[in-house]
């Protein structure tokens, strides 16, 4: 009875983490779209919108396979539906890392100095960042083409030895050379990924030292202004660097011991889901609190909201 219970609860608390991280990746998206009207796009700029957009979608899988309601809805067949949504939040997951690695590339680049040989990629073209969007794509669709084999509705299927995911859907097993495989592809991508990351982040982190050392060298305890925003923005996205690869090696840790004992007890199910979703639904908050426009903006509208009502 407890075990049910946890579930339960396990599950509305992934469903309102969902909601939460839904309305904050949109909120993030308008009112970059916002600025954007305003402002010259900065590649940063349109790969977070590319991100918030990816967990968008991610978290509204995780809302249709965790909610019956609203996986009934949906007018198809269970294995379908099943075989469609987790192949859909397999690939916005690689996606979610493919970006967040992007991002902390362009900003190390961003930061970098004049006499940095990272200086020669500052002033490409954004056009580019199109390209290598579609090429991002391309690559976690293909990446994530064996969940479509694996995936089952659990009503189609009478064995007992599936991994039960939600209340319609399950992993069918398969050999232990295959899914040693494709844990090893994945393994191998996101391993070089956070590699890439930690090593993007540590050369942020050094600059950042140098620049504080030669301030405190001018007698200086502010910062200029052309490089405060940069310096802000750098720090956001380490904090969100950072949240992410502690969040994947829990999620890591969680996987390896259920691809090796194929067996999944619910709650540890169900950690295991808010693990996952935590970054895609925390990282939206990181960005809007530490965006000094999108509070700007905010408070504004705000301000004239309720100029309106007290007239």
């Amino acid at each position: 009875m407890s075990t049910f219970s946890d579930h339960v609860a396990i599950n509305n608390c992934i469903l309102c983490q969902a909601g939460i991280g839904i309305s904050s990746n949109n909120f993030l998206l308008f009112h970059i779209f916002t600025l954007l009207q305003y402002h010259k796009p900065k590649l940063t700029d349109m790969i977070i919108c590319h991100l918030a957009l990816v967990h968008t979608v991610m978290l509204l899988t995780v809302l249709f396979l965790r909610s019956p309601d609203l996986f009934e809805l949906l007018s198809f067949w269970n294995d379908f539906k099943c075989k469609a949504l987790f192949y859909i939040n397999r690939v916005m997951r690689g996606l979610s890392i493919f970006t967040t690695c992007l991002l902390s590339i362009i900003q190390a680049i961003t930061i970098s100095s004049s006499t940095s040989w990272l200086a020669q990629f500052k002033y490409k073209s954004t056009h580019f960042i199109f390209y290598l969007f579609l090429s991002l794509w391309f690559l976690c669709l293909c990446f994530s083409t064996s969940t479509i084999f694996h995936t089952v509705a659990s009503s189609n299927v009478t064995q007992t030895n599936l991994m039960v995911l939600t209340k319609y859907c399950s992993y069918y097993p398969i050999s232990p050379s295959i899914r040693s495989l494709i844990f090893t592809m994945l393994t191998s991508r996101d391993v070089f990924l956070v590699g890439v990351m930690l090593l993007s982040s540590v050369y942020m982190v050094i600059l950042l030292l140098r620049h504080q050392r030669r301030s405190q060298h001018l007698h200086s305890t502010s910062l200029s202004p052309r490089f405060s925003p940069e310096k802000r923005a750098t720090t956001t996205i380490l904090l969100l660097v950072s949240f992410f690869v502690v969040m994947y090696w829990v999620d890591f840790i969680i996987s390896c011991f259920s691809l090796i004992l194929w067996s999944y007890d619910s709650v540890i199910l169900g950690v295991q889901g808010v693990v996952v979703n935590a970054y895609a639904s925390v990282s939206p908050l990181i960005l809007i609190s530490s965006s000094k426009r999108i509070i700007n903006i905010f408070s504004k509208h705000t301000m004239e909201k309720l100029r309106i009502l007290t007239n």
